[in-house]
């Protein structure tokens, strides 16, 4: 909504509630179908627009030469010299750079607002380096947050479930891997290129983030942020729709069927999803602005994601790979997790700088300690509860038993899905190749990136050569890899357009679904005795 109101002056009130509905009028009609193909289409987009901004950034207007002694030159001003950079006449007296207000001009003392002079924290003060402190505690912060963020949010699991196993394990690593190249790839070419150019982005507007549309206008004027706002509405109402459709599955199937009406009817279901996608919709909107008039900008609230739903991770993977962890000690883990996170913030940003209040509560170190303590002390709670106080016996071989369909639909359940045999192997992929990219994207990488200290020029081009490799790559996947596997089912649908446009009759059973493999809930047969008497008397 900020970005919104930046670029095209529109009320935040009004850009909060743009988003919610344009989610709201696609997604209750298509369901769970319809977000798929927007993912899709919104995805192309984002990388379209991806490219093009690394593309202008190192290739047709900079270099990465020219970005590097750029960047350089920022970290060699003084704070005079900053001042004067950041002021309405060029002078101490009308600086702004304190401040962060062009209203409140002649600050000369506090937290510096914008990118000028060396970085504290950092190694020789540089941008052009991985030895950074606050860089480390926000690369865990993030480790944490998104940890919680895949873990507790049902669009994930949703998308895993209703795709096949083989396809489920593969699709993750490789969108994980091509994801990637959103904040890599967009970090080093726009939010570089913000610093390297010395755009007037105060702290709080890029918190608010505001860096890539700034860049975006700097480079190639109104198109530019009209590309910036159409690659945001893309993917905010992309995420939207698959958490509309996330937050409708929760309360249709595991509240209403679970404990209002459990007889309930798919059409009985679909009316509850809708109703609730609309009032989530509408929820959305009134939390956006509320967020705001507290003034929690979206960076103040990425930092503090992790410490209220990090306190579900380490019980919800034990619930999955751990025969004896205890459903009750889950809840209690996740839920004592998270007070006490919220004991360790207020406790930290007090200690940190004797007061507590939305700025000491949003500093690295604070937030950190907060992010730390939800996701290790709701484990330890949870291994206890379930180790000495109520071990479990669980049959995981006994859960496919407990899933009841709506029904009884079981159209597109086929041979592959149900094989056992398949479903291991799979889980062989993916926990080896998982476990490898996490070491190598965790660990590996930034250890390589140490001996460097601050980045040679030759060594800077490679990060660059890298991250525009990466981004190209990642857009390539993305755009051509599911039409290639999707091809038999295009053709199909090509085809019955074609005919259909064309008046020509085909045979029905071309494009009838596959028949199930199974029925569930069968009915008890008849013993064979009463079987044959009653063929007897139709005899």
């Amino acid at each position: 909504a900020a970005t919104v109101e930046a670029l095209t002056g529109m009320k935040y009130e009004l850009a909060a509630f743009l988003i919610p509905w344009g989610v709201i009028l696609y997604t209750s009609t298509g369901g769970l179908k319809a977000t798929f193909m927007a993912s899709y289409l919104h995805t192309m987009i984002i990388f379209a627009v991806l490219i093009t901004m690394i593309t202008l950034v190192y290739i047709k207007v900079y270099s990465s030469d020219q970005i590097y002694s750029f960047l350089d030159n920022t970290v060699s001003y003084s704070p005079e010299q900053c001042m004067a950079i950041y002021s309405t006449e060029g002078t101490v007296e009308t600086s702004f750079f304190y401040s962060g207000d062009k209203t409140v001009l002649g600050q000369t003392e506090g937290t510096a607002q914008y990118a000028c002079g060396p970085v504290s924290g950092n190694a020789q003060g540089s941008y052009l380096t991985m030895l950074s402190g606050d860089g480390l505690m926000f690369g865990i912060i993030n480790i944490v947050g998104n940890f919680g963020t895949v873990f507790v949010d049902q669009s994930y699991w949703q998308s895993a479930i209703a795709a096949r196993p083989a396809s489920a394990a593969k699709g993750y690593l490789l969108g994980g891997i091509c994801w990637f190249a959103i904040p890599f790839s967009l970090a080093t070419s726009l939010g570089l290129a913000s610093t390297a150019l010395m755009l007037p982005i105060s702290r709080g507007e890029a918190g608010s983030g505001l860096v890539p549309p700034a860049v975006a206008d700097n480079l190639l004027g109104s198109a530019g942020a009209v590309l910036i706002l159409i690659m945001l509405f893309m993917a905010i109402v992309s995420t939207g729709s698959a958490e509309s459709i996330a937050v409708s599955s929760l309360v249709a199937y595991d509240i209403y069927r679970e404990y209002i009406n459990p007889e309930a009817t798919g059409k009985q279901i679909l009316w509850v999803s809708r109703v609730t996608i609309v009032v989530f919709g509408v929820f959305m909107g009134l939390f956006a602005i509320a967020l705001n008039a507290m003034g929690l900008n979206l960076g103040w609230v990425y930092l503090f994601m992790g410490i209220v739903i990090g306190s579900a991770v380490i019980p919800l993977w034990n619930m999955m790979t751990w025969d004896k962890a205890s459903g009750k000690g889950a809840i209690i883990a996740a839920w004592g997790g998270f007070a006490l996170a919220l004991i360790s913030w207020f406790v930290g940003a007090s200690v940190e700088s004797g007061s507590v209040s939305v700025a000491t509560l949003g500093s690295n170190p604070v937030m950190l300690s907060g992010n730390l303590v939800a996701i290790l002390s709701s484990g330890f709670i949870h291994y206890v509860y379930s180790k000495f106080i109520d071990p479990q016996e669980y049959d995981f071989s006994t859960l496919d038993a407990n899933i009841h369909l709506v029904e009884q639909d079981t159209a597109g359940l086929t041979d592959d899905i149900l094989d056992k045999d398949e479903i291991r192997r799979s889980k062989r992929w993916i926990v080896r190749r998982g476990y490898l990219l996490t070491f190598v994207l965790i660990i590996v990488w930034p250890i390589l990136s140490i001996p460097a200290q601050v980045f040679t020029e030759s060594y800077f081009a490679f990060w660059v050569l890298v991250s525009i490799a990466w981004g190209f790559g990642a857009a390539i996947v993305i755009t051509f890899l599911p039409l290639f596997e999707s091809q038999d089912e295009i053709g199909k649908v090509c085809s019955g357009m074609f005919n259909f446009i064309m008046c020509k009759k085909v045979e029905g059973e071309e494009f009838a679904e596959e028949e199930p493999v199974k029925e569930v809930d069968e009915p008890a047969k008849e013993p064979e005795a009463e079987v044959e008497a009653d063929a007897g008397e139709s005899a």
